[in-house]
């Protein structure tokens, strides 16, 4: 089985924030989802300033598409950690350079959506927005390996 290409067009970018790629601290980095003007109409947003989080899919619009890698690595670039699979982490180098990422909203501002804890850069396209919901998060204990504890331990 081929997978057919998926041609997806940004909702909007990322304003501010960081500019380049920092490993850890994003906790306090306050940026601003600013949705495409063709929305200003259609109020997609409607509804939203009642969510205090927001699960946001985004481009690593930075990545060349040739550095992808998908055989074992050690995450984070770790030189004693043992490889896994580009599915069993989650940085940048992936097949389609998807981010996906949960943030603090702050607040709505007509097509702004001021953010914090946003882990992506600034000028990255926005695929998607979803308020999240405590439901969507796993019903019984969620299991990691103790590699992943320690090397996020100050990523937000």
């Amino acid at each position: 089985m081929s997978a057919e290409p998926v041609a997806l067009t940004p909702v909007g970018r990322v304003v501010g924030g960081r500019a380049e790629a920092v490993e850890d601290g994003w906790g306090d980095v306050r940026a601003v989802i600013r949705l495409d003007d063709a929305f200003r109409e259609k109020s997609p947003v409607l509804g939203l300033e009642a969510f205090s989080h927001l699960e946001v899919v985004f481009v690593f619009d930075r990545i060349d598409p040739g550095a992808v890698r998908t055989g074992p690595i050690p995450p984070r670039g770790q030189p004693d950690g043992a490889p896994v699979g580009v599915f069993a982490h989650r940085g940048p180098y992936r097949p389609n350079r998807l981010g996906v990422s949960r943030c603090r909203l702050l607040r709505v501002d007509g097509l702004d959506l001021h953010v914090t804890g946003l882990d992506a850069l600034s000028g990255s396209p926005v695929l998607d927005i979803k308020p999240y919901m405590a439901e969507f998060a796993p019903a019984e204990d969620v299991a990691q390996p103790a590699w992943s504890t320690r090397l996020m331990s100050r990523y937000y």
